[in-house]
């Protein structure tokens, strides 16, 4: 994973900022905008994302970043939940449910690639190339 100085330079930073601003941009019209609970749970389950990465990261320790790795992945499947349901009740239509959806199964599997990383760092094993 080479040597990274700042969490801003992290890949799994920088999508999920990303998917982030598009989740608000996309709860703030239609139906989501009009649905406190679910277009609030969105938001902070996008904003999360990349919170949890910059905490993890400046904690310092393997085990905090592991961990709030961990976090980041849940947090997207979190989001990845709530995006179908305002799919299923018609806050999103598919042309903005499917691009949004894939977003956040990508930013998914950005922040697994360090997870496992840091986690076998942790172990004592050395990641993979």
């Amino acid at each position: 994973m080479g040597h990274v100085e700042r969490f801003e330079d992290l890949v799994a930073w920088q999508k999920g900022r990303e998917l982030a601003v598009e989740i608000y941009r996309a709860t703030g019209r239609g139906g989501l905008a009009g649905d406190f609970g679910l277009r609030e749970q969105m938001q902070r389950s996008a904003v999360s994302v990349p919170s949890n990465i910059a905490e993890g990261f400046e904690r310092g320790s393997a085990a905090e970043f592991h961990r709030s790795l961990s976090t980041a992945k849940g947090s997207c499947a979190e989001l990845r939940t709530q995006l179908s349901i305002a799919h299923d009740v018609g806050y999103l239509i598919s042309e903005n449910f499917h691009p949004l959806m894939a977003k956040a199964e990508e930013v998914g599997r950005i922040v697994g690639g360090p997870r496992s990383a840091v986690g076998k760092q942790r172990s004592g094993r050395r990641p993979k190339p």
